[in-house]
């Protein structure tokens, strides 16, 4: 099979996975001072998936993509440490709507002639689940979301993916979008070497002006406010304590 040129793969930069947040005192966002902060669970598995990929020589290429402030570097380094070739930082100053970061990808797959993306199939933060569909819609290409295994023969990808139902096998001609769920890998560790080659692999800056997408706001928060804290449990002695309990509660 002729090997994929380019494999492009999205990173977020998030707060760690195992870091508690905290909402601020008004309401207005995250307590993010001094926080933790890693690659979307998801996106490493997207780019543990295309080094595996490359490994197989069915690959030439990984570039790493974020979109965010000068910071959000660290995270592309992680990335490049972990294996990827290039890295792109699209600078921005604030956050954008999954609409506006689809067309950004877009922007980026059509400047690097990308044959396939693989991203995560939402962020931990938002968690809304849109991007990898908007980007798939946007470029008119087939997308395999929740890629649970995926294997690749000529310009064909056969994706195994988790649904209601159970498992659903589909196959989609190349270029296309996959998104990948916790069951397709185990990211690897990086090692000291590779965090030091890292620092010399190429990362280029560049801006939404440069990639001709024009930033647009649909959605306006109008405050953010932690989950109600959960009751203590009671404990019952038996199943007629417990049927008693629940007709307390008017939950039967």
């Amino acid at each position: 099979m002729t090997a994929i040129n380019t494999i492009l793969v999205p990173l977020k930069r998030v707060v760690d996975a195992n870091v508690r947040v905290r909402v601020k005192p008004d309401g207005s966002g995250m307590a993010l001072d001094g926080v933790k902060m890693s690659i979307n669970p998801f996106d490493e598995i997207a780019l543990e998936e295309a080094l595996r990929i490359r490994e197989r020589g069915e690959a030439e290429e990984i570039v790493v993509a974020t979109i965010g402030a000068q910071v959000c570097t660290q995270q592309l380094r992680g990335g490049l440490a972990m294996g990827a070739d290039r890295a792109i930082l699209v600078e921005v100053g604030r956050e954008l709507e999954p609409l506006t970061v689809a067309r950004t990808l877009l922007a980026l797959v059509q400047r690097e002639d990308s044959q396939l993306v693989i991203m995560g199939k939402q962020a931990i933060d938002g968690d809304n689940n849109q991007t990898g569909q908007m980007l798939a819609a946007l470029w008119g290409r087939p997308q395999a979301t929740f890629a649970s295994h995926l294997r690749f023969n000529g310009g064909v990808a056969t994706a195994m993916r988790e649904v209601d139902a159970g498992l659903e096998v589909i196959e989609v001609d190349l270029p296309a979008v996959v998104t990948t769920d916790l069951r397709l890998n185990e990211p690897r560790y990086t090692k000291l070497p590779d965090i030091l080659k890292a620092k010399k692999k190429p990362l280029e800056t560049v801006t939404l002006d440069q990639l001709n997408v024009e930033p647009e706001t649909q959605f306006q928060v109008l405050g953010i406010e932690p989950p109600a804290q959960r009751p203590r449990g009671v404990k019952v002695g038996n199943v007629d304590e417990l049927v008693q309990a629940l007709r307390q509660k008017e939950l039967i």
